[in-house]
């Protein structure tokens, strides 16, 4: 049955053997998923055991062979399984359990700096294609035995490995209960990537922003969990994905927690600027000179007429064809290797920023603005944050063609109406601003310090909500710092001008004084 099972699988290795004792006994297991010296050594050790002296052989094996991990099939299913994901499988003669022996091997590139998520300060480890791998980076950032990773198999083909991992005790349980719920509703023939289950999970299907945060970084991810969130881990990915989400939460980055909150508040705040830049420029640019020219400067407004003299197009026209070829640029750059990529751009900036402005094809006001606007784009820390706003931008566009700036403002409502109808896993998604919750704003438009952040996000309902002891902020507050204050180390040793600095050092002086004179009388 095994070998009609693997027909024509040329990577499927049967290996039948006989024990000391006779019985006869036949190794499975899949050629490049295991470390074959490994598997020799066990194997050798299988064909000198001599019996499991009246036990049952599945079970005794468990506890003779030189295997760290081992487990037990008793169908066809978890054998099937366990093969496929790489586990050696032996079965034994007139044994209704088959044993399964993890020696799997390394097939994955090794851990390396995430490209997609890279920062000046902070780890430089990322997540790789390897379930296993990825765990043992979350398990070295929180070393809990509250960490929990609940494992789930998707794909009736794929057999995919899922874990959803959180703390328990921490996290609530209605929305761990949630997240395995919709991941187990979910029947498709295979999943090889995180994305193929955020469309399944996510609250709105036709929304253009994201309800689920993803991340290659484990401190990301180990953050997230210790505020209560839960995430979802795919083998064959470097992407985890985190729920629940807000759209404050894809304007943050993680280093933002690693540099002083200053700064950290300062690129927040030029963040959502950026945002609103990204998203509203080209239209305004489209509604003004089309339809409210009277608010502009004069010497401005007499240099864009100037300028777009000999444009052949209307505004709008003109701004779609630098989006659109911008659009294309960016995703020449980032689907062509590197070396051709940056010759893609420097093609792009001369061709479309010179020719085409002196073949009067578009004006340089067109230009700048497109070029203002990508720029914008970019410093949204998460990839698919910024592409729900480069979609939005074209509907915008067109809208402010045909309204000005009126169009505008009502695009800008509808989208801020839609955004307050999300909901992820239930929360909010312009949670804390709306709802308004005060306690949450101190993370969210600004970075208040660390020690001031003495609470966990309480959208996120975590059974405990304390995250830094309140005493030790208390004392940074009231003395603006940790400055010795109660440290004894001031009030030892001599002072300057080596002096005895303390009464207890006067009182030892003076008994010393005393020994001495009375060892001379």
């Amino acid at each position: 049955m095994i070998k009609e099972l693997f027909n024509d699988c040329s990577d499927i290795v049967i290996r039948p053997f006989t024990m000391s004792n006779g019985t006869r006994a036949m190794a499975v297991l899949v050629d490049g998923l295991v470390i074959s010296d490994m598997v020799d050594d066990a194997l050798r050790a299988a064909m000198l055991w001599k019996g499991s002296d009246g036990r049952d052989a599945a079970e005794a094996m468990q506890e003779v062979f030189p295997v760290s991990q081992i487990s037990l099939a008793h169908n066809y299913k978890d054998l099937l399984h366990g093969v496929l994901g790489g586990d050696t499988a032996i079965i034994i003669d007139n044994q209704t359990e088959v044993v399964l022996w993890g020696i799997r091997g390394p097939t994955t590139r090794g851990v390396s700096e995430p490209s997609s998520e890279e920062s000046v300060r902070g780890p430089r480890e990322g997540f790789i294609e390897l379930l296993r791998t990825n765990t043992s980076l979350l398990r070295r950032k929180i070393r809990s035995p509250r960490l929990k990773m609940k494992p789930m198999v998707i794909g009736k083909h794929s057999n995919t490995d899922v874990v959803v991992s959180y703390i328990e005790g921490l996290t609530n349980p209605d929305l761990v209960e949630e997240v395995v719920t919709r991941l187990k509703k979910v029947d498709i023939d295979g999943v090889f990537e995180s994305g193929y289950l955020e469309e399944f999970i996510q609250d709105s299907s036709y929304s253009p922003f994201p309800q689920l945060q993803y991340s290659e970084k484990p401190d990301t991810i180990a953050a997230a969990l210790l505020q209560g969130r839960v995430a979802v881990l795919v083998d064959g990915t470097p992407f985890a994905l985190l729920a629940p989400t807000t759209f404050f939460q894809l304007m943050q980055a993680s280093e933002d927690y690693y540099e002083r909150f200053q700064i950290s508040t300062l690129i927040r705040w030029l963040r959502y600027i950026f945002l609103i830049m990204s998203l509203v420029i080209p239209a305004l640019y489209v509604a003004i000179t089309t339809f409210h020219s009277e608010l502009l400067p004069t010497g401005l407004l007499l240099s864009i007429a100037a300028a777009r003299e000999s444009i052949p197009f209307p505004a709008v026209v003109e701004a779609l064809i630098m989006e659109v070829i911008f659009e294309a640029l960016r995703e020449a750059g980032i689907r062509l290797p590197r070396a051709v990529g940056s010759a893609i751009g420097i093609l792009g900036a001369l061709v479309i920023g010179t020719a085409a402005v002196e073949a009067g094809i578009v004006s340089a006001p067109i230009v700048i603005v497109v070029s203002i606007t990508g720029i914008a784009s970019f410093t949204i820390p998460h990839f698919s944050g910024a592409i729900a706003v480069r979609m939005l931008r074209f509907p915008l566009l067109i809208i402010a063609s045909i309204f000005g700036i009126y169009g505008v403002l009502v695009g800008i409502l509808l989208i801020l109406g839609h955004m307050a109808n999300l909901r992820s896993f239930g929360v909010p998604y312009l949670t804390p601003l709306g709802p308004t919750n005060w306690k949450d704003i101190k993370d969210t438009l600004i970075r208040a310090p660390q020690w001031q952040l003495t609470t966990r996000p309480s959208f996120v309902g975590a059974q405990d909500n304390v995250r830094v002891n309140e005493a030790i902020s208390r004392e940074i507050s009231q003395h603006n710092g940790q400055k010795g204050i109660g440290d004894d180390h001031n009030q030892s040793g001599q002072s300057h001008h080596g002096a005895p600095s303390s009464e207890q050092d006067r009182s030892s002086g003076s008994r010393e004084g005393n020994d001495e004179g009375g060892g001379r009388s």
